[in-house]
């Protein structure tokens, strides 16, 4: 009885770190991108 759970354990464990591996690679996950323009002011004295 124990065996069998460990044994599902091993088996979910692994699907899921496919399932994850490749949503990572299939899922659109860069991140939006905009131009920020801020003005600086150096005291050069």
């Amino acid at each position: 009885m124990v065996g069998r759970i460990l044994k599902a354990m091993v088996v979910l464990g692994i699907v899921g770190f496919a399932a994850l591996t490749g949503y990572a690679y299939l899922a659109d996950l860069s991140p939006g991108q905009t131009e920020v323009t801020v003005p600086v002011t150096l005291n050069a004295d």
